[in-house]
């Protein structure tokens, strides 16, 4: 009994050590981390004064301005994308829809509920939004798609200080090269609109108010539509929707002319074709059997307008011949399933109907490994585009050509097989 007791006591006391051992662990490591974190903060500190105050200075922020926005402010390190001094990221931190799966993008019930409401804000702001389609020549379902994608009509608000996330964006985020002037952008918008800091309201990447917009957009293309002297991108629709017209129409878009329509593509017809680099007039595409999806007339089907094939999923998804204003959509976000889902939406707010085709479910596949095939196939003598780990029209027509040259089933779209195949 005394020995059980014994063991006991013993068994106790280690445990009481073990977990006092654990806590000290954990208390050194939380010490540590903030000791590293206040040693990045006065890096910080010491970039905006000696790197940051310097080129804002040269571009006319006063100092008042500068200290007002900057002096006691800290990083923000919930932000996601950081990479803090010393340290590096993983090639599969970005698992976006977009990226694996295309169909994920196209959400029916999102879409449903963006066309309601949008349709019934059309009536709302008629008045508005016929001036500013007759000033910029940009359809008000264009319009109006892009306000409900961005912050659904105005109603999902931002909720961070922009110059607190530029600020921790250009100091060490992943992408610092891209943050650092819009970083000094905002503080010119402080500067000239004279809007207080927390007025500049963002997403975590910075974009700004109901069209999110980042801080150089702002400043070339925020238009004060109602009148009132200031350029409100976060309280005024008038001005919101405006600012939208007026970069679409600075970036080249073309009035009387549809963004593109759905379309079916023969098997004769190789998805290697897709892409920007290779339009062809509207007449050629439908010499080569190609035809609305709905079995109604292509516009401009004898025309020599220049048209081009889209198509986002390969051969896994809906075909589209897209027209210039599609790749002015891609000015306002770079993705083409986002233009796309722009360009869809307008069409569902005049009355259209949900794709043809069908999107074919496929695996979702790591950025890294899509990284890798990029790799592989840029070394075989394929254009890839941008090695990025993500699927563009390049990458799309790089797998096209390798699938044909090595006589398998032409799909333009990544699975995990084939990114085994490809070595």
């Amino acid at each position: 009994m005394l020995i059980r007791y014994v063991c006991c006591v013993f068994a106790i006391l280690l445990a009481i050590g073990s977990c006092t051992l654990v806590a000290a662990e954990r208390s050194l490591a939380q010490a540590q981390r903030s000791a590293s974190r206040q040693q990045v903060e006065d890096q910080f500190r010491e970039w905006l004064a000696g790197t940051v105050w310097p080129d804002a200075q040269k571009q006319g922020i006063s100092r008042k301005t500068f200290d007002r926005a900057l002096a006691r402010l800290t990083l923000d390190w919930n932000l996601p994308e950081l990479q803090p001094p010393g340290q590096t990221t993983s090639r599969n931190d970005q698992q976006q829809a977009e990226f694996q799966n295309p169909g994920l993008y196209f959400s029916e019930g999102q879409l449903t509920s963006l066309a309601t409401a949008g349709g019934n804000l059309l009536k709302q702001w008629g008045s508005a939004l016929t001036m500013i389609e007759q000033r910029y020549g940009v359809p008000r379902e264009i319009i109006v798609a892009i306000w409900g994608r961005e912050s659904y009509f105005g109603r999902v608000r931002p909720k961070h200080q922009a110059v607190r996330v530029l600020a921790t964006q250009a100091f060490m985020g992943r992408r610092r090269t891209l943050y650092y002037p819009e970083l000094l952008a905002a503080l010119l918008i402080l500067e000239q609109d004279q809007w207080p800091e927390e007025t500049l309201l963002s997403s975590w990447a910075g974009a700004m108010g109901q069209p999110q917009l980042l801080p150089s957009k702002f400043l070339r293309y925020a238009i004060d539509a109602d009148g009132d002297g200031q350029r409100d991108i976060w309280r005024s629709v008038p001005d919101s929707l405006a600012s939208i017209a007026h970069y679409l129409h600075e970036h080249g878009w073309k009035q009387g002319r549809s963004w593109g329509v759905e379309v079916r593509v023969p098997a004769s017809v190789s998805c290697t074709l897709e892409g920007p680099r290779q339009g062809k007039p509207v007449r050629e595409w439908t010499q080569l059997g190609l035809a609305r999806a709905d079995q109604t007339s292509l516009p401009d089907e004898s025309s020599d307008a220049t048209a081009f094939l889209l198509m986002p999923a390969g051969r896994l998804g809906p075909a589209f011949l897209a027209s210039e204003n599609f790749y002015v959509l891609k000015h306002y976000n770079e993705s083409d399933l986002y233009a796309l889902f722009i360009g869809h939406l307008a069409d569902r707010l005049r009355g259209g109907s949900s794709f043809q085709a069908a999107w074919v479910p496929t695996n979702p596949l790591r950025r890294g490994d899509i990284w890798a095939m990029q790799e592989r196939l840029q070394s075989q003598g394929h254009d890839v585009g941008k090695v990025d780990g993500l699927t563009g029209f390049a990458t799309r027509t790089a797998i096209g050509q390798w699938q044909m040259r090595n006589h398998r089933a032409e799909t333009c779209f990544p699975d995990a097989s084939l990114i085994s195949m490809i070595r």
